[in-house]
């Protein structure tokens, strides 16, 4: 036996090989290598980092990663969450600018299913990362703040009041030298009411440019702005004063002023401190009025008291048509359509129509504005239930309903008229 071995080990080893050839080949036939990037962003870790060191700028959240794989294990690829791990190890290294390998992993839910060598990384994008680190370090700021604009004409600001008066600043050492002044913003443009709001603090530059990247702690500061009206001035309604009616059918559906308040000002603050709190306009007739209009009115003010700004108001007013119902009674059906040869009966031979519309209209509209007609184009003898057509020569009025809504027609053969 060890005799026949020495002589045929070489073909012993030529079958084994053929035979495991065979097997990868029908394996492979059966279930073939695919390759193509995996369907999802693979988030990107950063791991490893000295606690002392900060990166400086921004990272790619996440890469794209191609695989070679089994048609059978890229299914189970695909329907796993989280599949595969990308990590960037900062292990060890200290501050300045480093290349780092991109390193991708499969995780374990997905080992326990497959052998990891069924799948092949074949690339990955970005493979490797320019990486600087910098010393991280804190600074405490005084805090400013920069009020926009001014108070309504009458009304003046009091000194803020900020808290906290300080701020801490964090981030990337070369980041934080850059800092020249930290702010709070507040637009107090023709505001009449004080400010108590959060306020989220910005960091600025010596060129009064925004720096981002950094951390601000408190990153909102609460101001509180106190705004008082200056003595003489106040803020009072304005009343529009109506004249008359507007014409029957219509009503007044909107009545707008602009400004609805206005400020007004003496140099005797007991004059407007003596008003009753609304002011009203010159009298607006609209006596007879049947459409909308848009006009301006003078205020009537006492002696010594004048309007801060423009001397009238805009008013805006909206008449519309009053929206009622008609119902006409007894309209005779017309027939049309009757070709030659044939007559037509119709039952029955009234309807009543209802219609809605602008008062005014249904108040004007006459008989012979309203036809109803039965079409029998194109029908022979028979019986036929046919809907009754309402036509309306008058526009923006509607037809609710017609009663009967279907009427009964007859359509029989004309007998022929006699000879002499």
């Amino acid at each position: 036996m060890i005799k026949w071995l020495r002589e045929n080990w070489r073909s012993l080893v030529w079958a084994l090989a053929l035979s495991l050839s065979v097997w990868i080949a029908a394996v492979t036939s059966a279930d073939p290598d695919e390759q193509h990037a995996y369907e999802k962003p693979v988030i990107v870790e950063i791991v490893g980092q000295d606690p002392g060191l900060v990166i400086l700028g921004e990272v790619p959240a996440s890469v794209e990663v191609t695989l070679r794989a089994p048609q059978s294990v890229w299914n189970k690829i695909n329907a796993q969450e989280t599949p595969l791990r990308a990590a960037l190890d900062l292990s060890g290294l200290g501050a300045g600018e480093h290349s780092i390998p991109l390193q991708v992993q499969i995780t374990e839910p997905l080992q326990v299913q497959i052998t990891e060598r069924l799948v092949r990384i074949v690339g990955k994008s970005p493979s490797t990362f320019q990486i600087t680190l910098e010393p991280l370090v804190s600074r405490f700021f005084p805090l400013d703040i920069t009020l926009n604009g001014q108070p309504a004409i009458g009304f003046q600001a009091g000194e803020p009041i900020l808290d906290p008066l300080r701020v801490r600043v964090s981030g990337a050492q070369s980041l934080v030298d850059r800092v020249s002044r930290v702010r709070v913003v507040i637009n107090i443009n023709g505001t009449r009411e004080g400010i108590d709001q959060a306020i989220e603090v910005q960091v600025l530059d010596e060129n009064n440019q925004l720096l981002q990247g950094l951390s601000v702690s408190p990153s909102n500061a609460q101001v509180t702005l106190p705004v008082s009206q200056q003595g003489g001035y106040r803020d009072v309604a304005v009343k529009v004063v109506i004249k008359g009616q507007v014409a029957s059918g219509y009503l007044l559906n909107n009545l707008s002023v602009f400004p609805p308040v206005v400020t007004v000002y003496s140099a005797d603050p007991a004059l407007v401190n003596a008003l009753p709190g609304v002011v009203e306009t010159e009298p607006l007739d609209l006596r007879g009025a049947s459409e909308g209009l848009s006009t301006r009115l003078a205020l009537k003010l006492p002696e010594g008291v004048s309007v801060v700004g423009e001397q009238n108001v805009q008013v805006v007013v909206g008449i519309a048509p009053i929206q009622s119902n008609l119902t006409l009674s007894k309209i005779r059906i017309e027939i049309v359509g009757l070709d030659a040869g044939v007559s037509a009966q119709v039952s029955p031979t009234e309807v009543d129509v209802i219609l809605s519309g602008p008062a005014p209209l249904l108040d004007s509209l006459l008989l012979q504005d309203v036809r109803v007609i039965v079409d029998i184009s194109g029908l022979g003898p028979g019986t036929y239930q046919l809907t009754p057509k309402v036509e309306i020569l008058v526009a923006d009025v509607v037809v609710e309903s017609v009663l009967p809504n279907t009427v009964e027609v007859v359509i029989t053969v004309a007998s022929p008229t006699p000879g002499p």
